[in-house]
């Protein structure tokens, strides 16, 4: 037995110094980028649309959206809506298609810096019974219209007033309720008036959109009814000249029975949803100059989240970091200082039985060394689940650095979904090459079964579970069912080019020679002593798990509010932080109890160093069910079918993105301290 003499300060001063550094540059990073969480930003691709005076500006209408259902309606498909004569859908990108956005033209006509009161917009015949109900199911569900102006969601603005320093600041509430009930009736709000903000060029007379709100209403028009109703010439009763639409007082869309008052009757009552009963549409345009540039009309949109709690969240994952490191670089001084340096002096010394057998029990991940490179049990499912890792995290690594770049900026509707589906499908060959060469170091030679696999097994597991799912919403009649031509692209996505991107990959990988082990595996595997309880493997992996999950739980709150609240968002720059804890979390994690086991002479580290860093996905599955029951309104059985099946599959990729982080650090620390020791 020889051994090569190493400078284990070095190693541990230069542990210290990376980890220095790593923290450094997580500060730096933090402070850069929550200066300005709410500053929306503009690339190449979003370019400013000027208006001269009069303009036509499009309204265009999206997909109604709820909170307690979660199940997109079309506008216009079986919806008493005024409509176009002729209905035009914009042209959708995938990640739109895939969320239920559907965006048609509208009726509304808007000119540029033309206010407009009381505006009729139709007239919907008396509702018929089916009508009727199929309206009242969508007002229960509490959905909300959306529309876009300008590339703007419509919203409804909310006074604030800070309590800290007394300022009043506006938030945006996106959309506005189809209607609302009382304890007696429904009502339909009927009657929108919207004020546009703009502003306006010093040098020119043109301007540019920079808000979009709304102030939904209920009012039941009358009219003469001798005579018959020209929509293009109507004379209403409630819209006279005399009380324009500065005469009606608005009211929440959520309160029981209001009424507005009328300069000459006294009182206007709301409009109840009742069959048999007949609906006029109206609307106000009212513009207002602002200060607001275009750069930053994102702002109001985008300043529903506590920043205070975003940095509580930066620094309970550092200090987690910390401790980690801390205890990481105890284990590298013990193991590089005193383990290393006692087994240098083997070659000076002649020992006798007794002190070899002292030597070790002090020194138990050594004794292990002729199966510490032993391929594990199944090792082809370990490529497998390790190349899949490595393409979800090549595809999460590269989306976080677009979107912190601000090419995912939330005017590109539907760009994170479909930059999500584009990135994993190329970083399949990333995930081939990483299984073909694991396949290749574990001595496979079915290497196509496991490329097979690698490129069937995560993507299937997601196919089965959306085509399934899509099948429901369909049944529900709802707008968020994939078409079948959406389908056929995203089977051409996987087949066409993520398959053969795997095969190519995985190819690459095998090709090449494998990684040569610092020592010989033994032809005979060492047996196992009893292991102690606390490193025992299901103890060992729950705990393991607890760590990343408490690194990333307070940024998870606001992943899923966006996810199933309708919020936006949009502080990429904290979560690539969080992104970059939670990677060293689970490899400090992992390389802690790797070495636990190591000195327990316990040589099955393949397995375990991956199920301890993706035991973390229990974890989330959990919160997300505590999410569910406390912060969501869902009752209906579809919608809780999809919650739990998308937080499932969530789950299962959060749990092998960090099963292939904490694998890959123990198989660099493993081939690390037994490459410091020669061993014949």
């Amino acid at each position: 037995m020889k051994s090569r003499k190493l400078s284990s300060s070095s190693y541990a001063s230069s542990f210290f110094s990376s980890i220095v550094v790593i923290v450094i540059i997580i500060l730096a990073i933090c402070c850069c980028s929550t200066t300005n969480f709410a500053n929306a930003f503009y690339l190449p691709g979003v370019a400013p649309q000027d208006f001269e005076r009069d303009d036509l500006v499009n309204l265009k209408v999206n997909s109604l959206t709820s909170m307690k259902s979660h199940l997109p309606r079309d506008y216009y498909t079986d919806l008493p809506f005024c409509k176009p004569n002729v209905i035009m859908s914009s042209a959708e990108n995938l990640g739109e298609v895939l969320r239920g956005d559907r965006i048609y033209n509208s009726k509304y006509q808007i000119q540029m810096r033309t206010d407009e009161s009381c505006k009729v917009l139709c007239k919907i015949d008396p509702l018929s019974s089916e009508d009727t109900e199929r309206l009242k199911a969508i007002i229960e569900d509490e959905y909300r219209v959306n529309m876009i102006l300008d590339n703007l969601p419509v919203a409804i603005a909310k006074e604030n007033v800070d309590s800290q320093t007394g300022e009043e600041y506006k938030t945006y509430d996106r959309g506005f309720p189809v209607g609302y009930q009382t304890d007696d009736d429904i009502f339909v709000n009927n009657h929108v008036r919207f004020t546009i903000l703009f502003h306006k060029d010093l040098e020119t007379d043109l301007v540019r959109v920079v808000g979009f709100e709304v102030e939904p209403m209920s009012i039941k028009h009358e009219y003469d009814t001798r005579k018959e109703f020209n929509e293009a010439y109507p004379r209403l009763e409630t819209c006279t000249k005399q009380q324009g639409a500065e005469d009606f007082s608005s009211s929440s869309a959520t309160v029981s029975p209001f009424e507005i008052k009328n300069g000459n009757d006294g009182m206007v009552s709301p409009q109840p949803l009742v069959a048999g009963e007949e609906i006029i549409f109206t609307y106000d345009v009212k513009f207002k100059m602002s200060d607001i540039r275009w750069a930053s009309r994102w702002d109001t949109y985008l300043s529903m989240q506590d920043q205070q709690i975003h940095w509580f969240s930066i620094v309970n994952s550092v200090m987690i970091l910390l401790f980690l490191s801390g205890m990481v670089a105890v284990i590298m001084i013990r193991t590089l200082r005193r383990d290393i340096t006692n087994y240098n002096q083997l070659d000076q010394i002649l020992l006798d039985d007794a002190a070899m057998s002292q030597d070790a029990e002090e020194t138990g991940w050594k004794l292990v060394h002729g199966d510490v490179f032993r391929p594990p049990k199944m090792a082809g499912t370990l490529a497998v689940y390790v190349g899949s890792g490595a393409q979800l995290f090549g595809m999460s690594f590269v989306l976080m650095i677009f979107a912190v770049a601000g090419f995912l900026s939330p005017a590109n509707r539907g760009s994170l979904m479909t930059a999500m589906l584009l990135l994993f499908v190329l970083m399949g060959i990333v995930g081939g090459y990483v299984a073909g060469r694991f396949a290749k170091t574990f001595q496979i030679l079915a290497w196509k079964s496991v490329t097979i696999r690698t490129a069937l097994m995560f993507p299937g597991v997601a196919a089965v579970i959306f085509f399934c799912l899509n099948l429901l919403v369909w049944g529900q009649r709802s707008s968020g069912a994939a078409p079948f031509g959406t389908l056929l692209a995203l089977v051409f996505l996987w087949f066409g080019i993520s398959v053969p991107l795997v095969f190519a990959g995985s190819y690459l990988g095998y090709k090449k020679d494998a990684a040569e082990s610092p020592v010989r595996t033994n032809k005979i595997p060492r047996q196992v002593p009893p292991q102690p309880w606390f490193i025992r493997h299901n103890f060992a992996v729950l705990v393991g798990g607890i760590l990343p999950f408490g690194a990333v739980f307070i940024e998870l709150f606001f992943i899923l509010t966006s996810m199933w609240l309708n919020q936006v968002y949009y502080i990429f720059g904290v979560l690539f932080i969080v992104f970059a804890i939670l990677c060293v979390t689970c490899a400090e994690i992992a390389i802690v109890l790797c070495y636990f086991h190591l000195c327990a002479e316990d040589y099955r580290w393949q397995w375990r160093s991956f199920f301890t860093c993706a035991s973390s996905s229990l974890y989330v599955f959990l919160y997300s069910a505590y999410y569910f029951y406390i912060n969501l309104d869902i009752e209906k059985t579809v919608p809780s079918i999809m919650y739990f099946s998308y937080m499932g599959l969530l789950s299962y990729g959060f749990g092998i993105l960090t099963g292939t982080i904490g694998f890959m650090a123990c198989y660099v620390f493993v081939r690390v301290i037994y490459g410091a020791v020669k061993i014949d």
